[in-house]
């Protein structure tokens, strides 16, 4: 009887840490995961740069610097470096994204454009164009707010 009392218990717990996990990762089609925002650190960070004098690179601040490095992110390449980063901020389509795209591919140029949710959903062919062609989509509003899956 005890036994049973151990093994009807042990089970009842598995069931319930499984309930647990479920609660906190929801998949959904399209292999599109949802986390919940609970999980997440929602901490406000301002990002800017700090201008320099003499054409010198400016400063993004130690805690910037922090967060770069532990997410291996780059935000201003080195002094030494001759490269050049593009980056376009896509909040509103006005029409010129596809003829950018068309140059970049022209030129076999990469890219970081960087969407909000109202541009993902409003212009998701160009987004998809945009990871098919390698360029990277960054994201300009928090990640709740998405709603689409493109991928």
């Amino acid at each position: 009887m005890v036994k049973i009392k151990k093994k009807t218990i042990l089970i009842f717990i598995i069931i319930a840490i499984l309930i647990v996990i479920c609660l906190c990762f929801k998949t959904k089609k399209n292999n599109e995961i949802i986390i919940s925002s609970n999980l997440l650190d929602n901490t406000k960070i301002e990002w800017g740069i700090k201008r320099a004098n003499n054409h010198e690179q400016p400063e993004l601040g130690k805690d910037r610097l922090d967060i770069l490095a532990q997410n291996n992110g780059i935000a201003i390449g080195s002094k030494e470096s001759k490269k050049i980063y593009l980056t376009f901020d896509e909040g509103y389509e006005a029409g010129y994204t596809s003829k950018i795209l068309e140059i970049l591919k022209e030129n076999d140029v990469n890219a970081t454009f960087f969407i909000t949710a109202h541009y993902l959903n409003t212009e998701p062919e160009l987004v998809k164009q945009m990871i098919d062609e390698g360029h990277v989509v960054g994201n300009h509003t928090p990640i709740y707010l998405m709603s689409r899956s493109i991928v």
